[in-house]
């Protein structure tokens, strides 16, 4: 199997779980890791361009998961966790996996976030090694083994 037919299976596989757990996966704390896990993966190579942020912000307003909140108040987190990140990335990656960890308490929603951050990175066929590597650390930040994720 191709590397692009992989990562297109493996991101459908996420989502089917994500769809899943739908009902399970309303807090407010779910919400902001899961749009803090999508700033980090659009950015994850130290920039984002408009196309790539209006991809992302596509996916968000489309995910079945995520319509249990406003698009609105999601498409306003992502921008913000977004700016912190292009403002100075070393310094917003800080601040933005702190909004990660606050799906730690919740198993559930931790697996979630990862799961989420797999979908955005594989939306285009291409989960490159920078995603990879930001969602490797999101694991780290919600002690969660990263080999689980084929990670």
């Amino acid at each position: 199997m191709a590397l692009w037919d992989r990562i297109k299976e493996s991101a459908q596989t996420m989502q089917t779980q994500l769809e899943a757990k739908k009902n399970d996966l309303k807090s407010g704390s779910f919400r902001d890791a899961s749009m803090a896990m999508c700033a980090l993966v659009a950015a994850a190579d130290g920039t984002i361009d408009p196309a790539e942020r209006q991809r992302v912000a596509q996916l968000i307003a489309t995910n079945e998961v995520l319509k249990n909140f406003a698009a609105d108040d999601l498409q306003r987190r992502f921008d913000d966790y977004l700016n912190k990140l292009t403002t100075d990335f070393a310094f917003g990656k800080v601040s933005v996996l702190q909004e990660v960890a606050k799906a730690k308490k919740k198993p559930a929603e931790a697996r979630a976030v990862i799961q989420i951050g797999i979908v955005i990175g594989g939306a285009d066929g291409d989960f490159d090694k920078a995603e990879q590597a930001v969602v490797r650390e999101a694991c780290f930040t919600l002690d969660l083994p990263p080999h689980e994720f084929d990670l």
